[in-house]
């Protein structure tokens, strides 16, 4: 396999926070007030998802302007999608899944990508390809905690970061986990104190997060 021209690899990704925001950002404008909110809150790492029509631009606002930010890509699905969000300036990209194809366009691409898993053989497809960090998703639908122990036995040098169902209720059971780095969670950016420019809100959901790690 030839050698990945990475910036940051994923081990760097996961290593940099226990808790990565999943948002979903409807209008720019709140971009980087989202982002320097989170970052007030000792929060780095951020999945800007791309469920909204202007997440490429979100994610070239927080590039441009919160250069301090490891600004990453959720929902990529494809390499045409990956050439987008690199082109945008994400430094990662996470999907939540994988195919032959993305893994290719990954090994190959200049950001690092986390593939989505939820069975053995999808994680066995991507060890084969030459990747070691994934994410685990949907993480309470298919089995939480239990399978990611689980999985840790004949695999105990992959690293996970579950999302999926994870809550302030639940994801200090996944960090207490020796194969996991750190957790995907949408509660640390309610839409409500989205849409009411709360951002001191968003502030303090990230004290609590980060707070002990």
């Amino acid at each position: 396999m030839a050698e990945r021209n990475w910036l940051i690899d994923s081990a760097e990704v996961f290593a940099a926070g226990p808790v990565v925001p999943v948002l979903v950002i409807e209008h720019v404008e709140d971009a980087v007030p989202i982002a320097e909110a989170l970052m007030a809150g000792g929060i780095k790492v951020l999945e800007v998802t791309l469920r909204t029509a202007a997440a490429l631009d979100v994610i070239r606002e927080i590039a441009t302007h919160c250069p301090d930010a490891i600004i990453g890509a959720g929902t990529v699905t494809n390499a045409e999608q990956l050439r987008q969000v690199t082109e945008a300036g994400a430094k990662f990209a996470i999907s939540p899944g994988l195919t032959p194809d993305l893994l290719d366009a990954g090994n190959a691409g200049s950001i690092a990508l986390i593939p989505g898993i939820a069975s053995i053989s999808e994680l066995m497809t991507g060890l084969d390809k030459g990747y070691s960090h994934f994410k685990f998703f949907p993480a309470e639908a298919s089995g939480g905690v239990q399978s990611l122990k689980s999985i840790g036995g004949p695999f105990p040098n992959v690293r996970f970061c579950p999302t999926g169902g994870i809550n302030p209720g639940n994801y200090k059971d996944y960090l207490s986990l020796s194969n996991v780095m750190c957790c995907g969670g949408s509660w640390l950016c309610p839409d409500d104190v989205i849409k009411g420019k709360r951002w001191s809100e968003i502030t303090e959901l990230a004290k609590k997060a980060t707070a002990g790690s």
